[in-house]
Parts: structure tokens; C-alpha cells; sequence
């Protein structure tokens, strides 16, 4: 697809937004909004884009994603690449995932998980034959779940009488909006272990199954239902793709260039400051880490909503221990995706929300070499270790210090991959980095490291998180985590496609092109039954 053309008449016609940051929401908004005819700009502090989803590479040839890992509902991004004339398939490789992953309960048991009903029964049936029956039932009412709550997160939530819509009203009885995952999931599965498989997956969110609402059941269900996927040279290859494609639209991609400000003529954004510059634009959108940027970008007198004072005593997520290992040799017996839960699973918990750091860790590891060849060099690995950990508020209250504790957790962390089969892990070890809560704040501008963002407690959540139009101002607007409807590369692909119809409404731009078949890919996103 060629740019369009843009004659200087033309040019000074279309509106202009500008773009804090090339984070996969900047990006989709970039795509949505060069289709429809805006001049945009995104003003990237950093050499590349994506944020967190980007790909780290090495000069030995290892590659790693920053963040993410997991691929979920590729429909939403499809559909966006769909939207403005392009094909996701074309722009990047998607391998589906199977199994899903593999679940380790520490000194207990491990699951094989699967998309496939009748294989998933047989797992489940391993730790407890009843249960097994759960399964389907599960399913079936979480995918009533998605459809009913499906048009809440596609619209924006700016008014507390939105829960009057009859659209929303319409979805409480299977939200039950009172009651927590891990109790929900006590309906359908009676083994404490069975429910963790399907719960551990608030840890996206940053968030305890003991605590986080029951809608977030949807979480395990999209596994299931719409498979994991793998993106062939990380999760980073869709940040590249989207990037090339906003391109070929006309937009334009400035890199180290950090914002310093918007600029605000009475409540109305007026533009950018950057380096010194001013850079006028009709509107903006903040894609930056909400808790980190806030305080600068917009005077505080303009966020009525969000002062500094909420903004420091919002309820945050958990942060993460990284490290990135690239290893001679392969780990063939070890999943794509292998997930470690503690044998004190709820007391590590109790710890993170107390700003504790575990002694008994539940872990992540990624081991993608097995299924692409791309991420490290012939006969290494690329080996992605994640372990929860405090925030940097929650562990200044209990006087964690990260410079002085870190090569202590790694020895931990590590010594804990032997009940993996990795005892022999580390004198494999050709290359290595480290990123804790505090890399996450200093190096990538995560606000108190929380690397899953805000809270997703009620409270903080629809009507109650930082709305897509920036409530206090003009022509400010939110895409990314910090804003609705939340957390999670689909669900901020789709706050994306929010946060864009809600400006071009504001500013009267034309509707974007007729969506397109999706081609090949569409049989492949269809779920598995």
C-alpha cells in the first residue's frame, strides 16, 4: 500500500494529532487515524517502538520480548489491520500454541493445558475426576459472558449513569460483579488447584484470584476458547508491523524524542513541547505510562479527576523480576510456556499485596526457540524468566531496597528452576540481563514499576479508571493500560479503536475504509470446539 498523496493544500486541511509514545495503543491509534485522513505524528522517547512489546536483541543473536509473551484474541488486531486496508498475516507470522501451557503446582502435580476439550477433560481428570466435568460448563458460560459484556468494553464508560444502560443492567447476572474469580470458578470446579489453573491468569492484570473481580473468568476462557499464539520473532514483530503500516498511511514516527509537556491554550491542548519545541496539533493522545506521565504532561488544575495526590494513592499492580537468558544448548522437554505456581501460592500472594517479597516464588519461563528458530543463534536458546514481585511503592513501606537485594532474588529465582529440570541452567549462560521494578520506572518509565498498570479492582475500573476522553480537558485523550477499558494487548487494541472513534467524532474526521475480508487468517482465529 502506497501513502497517500498530500498536496500542501491538502495537507494543511487534515487535522493534526500528535501521539505520546509508540506503545501498541499509540500504534493502533497511528493505523486508525493515517486511515481516515489525519496527519499524525508520534513522538517516541526511545530508539523503537512497541514499549513493553517490544523485542530485545542482542549482538550474539538472541532475541527476547521486553513484556508480553502470550498472544491472546488476535481477532481485535485482525480486525484493525482489516480496518485500514492492510492483512495481519502479511505484516507477521502467527504460530498457534499447543499445548497452551504447561502449569507445575509445586510439589504437587502439573497440567498440560489445551484448547482441545476432550485432552483438557483428561488433565483436568488428573487432579480431580469430577471436576473434569466442570470444564465444558465453563466454557459455555463464559462465552455468554464475553458476548453480553463484549459491547461494555467496546464503548467508552465516561458517566457513573452508565450503568444504567440496559446493555450493561443486561450483564450483571452473569458477571455477578460481588463475588472474585477464584469464587466464581468454585461453582464449575471444586479442587483448590483445579480453580488455580483457571485463575492464575490474574496475574495479567497484576492481581490476586483471592481478590480480582469475577468478570476476569474471561481471562483462562480466551486461552481456551481463542487459543495462544506465538508471533514469529516476538511479540515485538506486531509492534513492527503496525509501526510499517502507519507508515505507509503518511504517518510519521519520531524517535528519541521525549515529551516534556502539552501545551494548553485555557483547558484546550494546543500541541507538544519537545527539546524546547513546540509542535501545535488539533489533539492529542497520551499513550505514556499513566502514573508516570500524568504529572507532567498535564497541569494538575486540568485533571480534576486525577490529582496528584489520587494519582500517587491509586491502587497499582504488582511489578516483575526479569531476567533474559540466552543459553547454550536446548531445553526440548520443556514447554513453549511453563508456569510455576508456589506451594504456598496464597501466601506469596499475601506478600506481594503487603509489599513483601517472596521467599517461595511462583514463576514464568519461556522457552520460544523450540517453536522458532529466529530468537537465538543455531543451538542456544532464548530463556525469558518472569517472577511477580512488590510494586516500588508497596516495598518502600517494608524498606526493600533493589540495588542491594537483586543478585540475591536471582540466586533464588534460579535455584528454583531445578525443580523445572534446569539444575544445569547456569553454566549455560551466555548471556544475561536483569530488569527489577526499578529498570521498569528509570529505563522504560513505568510508573512505581507496576508493570500491569492500575488496579483492576472495581473501583478502578469503567467509569472509575482514567477515561479515553480526558476528563478536565479538550482534545486530550488516553490510549494504553492506564485507561478503559484496561490492561492487555486486546484489550488495549480495542481501547484504541475507542479512544479513535471518540476523537474523530470531536473532529469531524471522515469514516475510515470499508473493512476488508480477512483472508486466511480468519479460519485460523475461529475457536477451538
Amino acid at each position: 500500500m502506497n501513502a497517500p498523496l498530500a498536496t500542501p493544500a491538502l495537507k494543511a486541511s487534515r487535522p493534526r494529532i500528535a501521539i505520546v509514545g509508540a506503545g501498541p495503543g499509540g500504534l493502533a491509534s497511528a493505523m486508525l487515524l493515517a486511515a481516515q485522513g489525519a496527519q499524525v505524528t508520534i513522538f517516541e522517547k526511545d530508539k523503537v517502538v512497541g514499549g513493553r512489546t517490544r523485542t530485545l536483541s542482542t549482538p550474539e543473536g538472541f532475541r527476547f520480548d521486553l513484556g508480553p509473551t502470550f498472544f491472546l484474541y488476535p481477532r481485535v488486531i485482525a480486525e484493525i489491520f482489516s480496518s485500514v486496508g492492510a492483512r495481519l498475516e502479511d505484516e507477521a507470522k502467527l504460530i498457534r500454541v499447543d499445548p497452551l501451557y504447561r502449569l507445575f503446582f509445586e510439589n504437587a502435580a502439573s497440567l498440560d493445558a489445551t484448547a482441545d476439550p476432550v485432552r483438557m477433560e483428561a488433565e483436568i481428570a488428573k487432579l480431580c475426576p469430577e471436576d473434569a466435568k466442570g470444564f465444558r460448563r465453563f466454557i459455555a458460560e463464559n462465552r455468554a459472558k464475553l458476548e453480553v459484556f463484549r459491547p461494555v468494553l467496546e464503548k467508552p464508560f465516561g458517566s457513573i449513569f452508565r450503568f444504567l444502560h440496559p446493555e450493561v443492567l443486561k450483564s450483571l447476572p452473569l458477571l455477578r460483579p460481588h463475588s472474585t474469580v477464584d469464587k466464581d470458578l468454585a461453582r464449575h470446579f471444586s479442587h483448590p488447584l483445579v480453580r488455580l489453573a483457571f485463575s492464575f491468569q490474574t496475574k495479567y492484570l497484576g492481581m490476586s484470584p483471592f481478590r480480582c473481580p469475577s468478570l476476569f473468568t474471561i481471562l483462562s476462557f480466551l486461552e481456551y476458547e481463542h487459543g495462544i499464539w506465538h508471533i514469529e520473532g516476538g511479540c515485538g514483530s506486531i509492534s513492527d508491523a503496525m509501526a510499517r503500516v502507519a507508515q505507509r498511511l503518511g504517518a510519521e514516527i519520531r524517535f528519541e524524542a521525549p515529551v516534556e509537556h502539552i501545551a494548553f491554550e485555557g483547558r484546550k491542548a494546543s500541541g507538544l513541547t519537545v527539546g524546547g519545541v513546540h509542535h501545535a496539533a488539533d489533539a492529542v493522545i497520551v499513550n505514556a505510562d499513566f502514573a508516570h506521565s500524568m504529572p507532567y504532561l498535564v497541569p494538575e488544575a486540568l485533571r480534576p479527576r486525577w490529582k496528584d495526590a489520587k494519582i500517587e494513592t491509586a491502587r497499582y499492580s504488582c511489578s516483575t523480576f526479569m531476567l533474559y537468558l540466552g543459553i547454550e544448548g536446548s531445553y526440548p522437554a520443556l514447554a513453549h510456556h511453563t508456569v510455576m505456581l508456589s506451594e504456598g501460592y496464597q501466601r506469596n500472594i499475601r506478600q506481594l499485596e503487603t509489599g513483601i517479597l517472596p521467599d517461595q516464588p511462583s514463576l514464568y519461563l519461556h522457552n520460544p526457540s523450540i517453536l522458532d528458530p529466529t530468537m537465538a543463534p543455531p543451538g542456544h536458546s532464548a530463556l525469558y524468566l518472569l517472577v511477580p514481585v512488590p510494586n516500588l511503592r508497596d516495598a518502600k513501606a517494608q524498606g526493600l531496597d533493589w540495588k542491594t537485594e537483586a543478585p540475591r532474588f536471582r540466586r533464588l529465582v534460579l535455584d528454583r528452576l531445578a525443580k523445572l529440570g534446569l539444575a544445569d541452567l547456569e553454566s549455560r549462560i551466555r548471556y544475561e540481563r536483569m530488569v527489577t521494578p526499578l529498570e521498569w520506572r528509570d529505563e522504560y518509565a513505568v510508573g512505581h514499576g507496576a508493570t500491569f498498570n492500575l488496579s483492576h479492582d472495581l473501583a478502578q475500573m469503567l467509569c472509575f479508571r482514567p477515561q479515553n476522553r480526558f476528563v478536565g480537558t479538550e482534545g486530550v485523550y488516553l490510549v494504553g493500560g492506564g485507561t478503559h477499558p484496561g490492561s492487555g494487548l486486546p484489550v488495549i487494541y480495542e481501547g484504541a479503536r475507542i479512544t479513535t472513534r471518540l476523537l474523530a467524532e470531536d473532529l469531524g474526521l471522515r469514516p475510515g475504509p470499508a473493512v476488508p475480508s480477512m483472508g486466511g487468517l480468519a479460519p485460523a482465529l475461529e475457536p477451538a470446539r
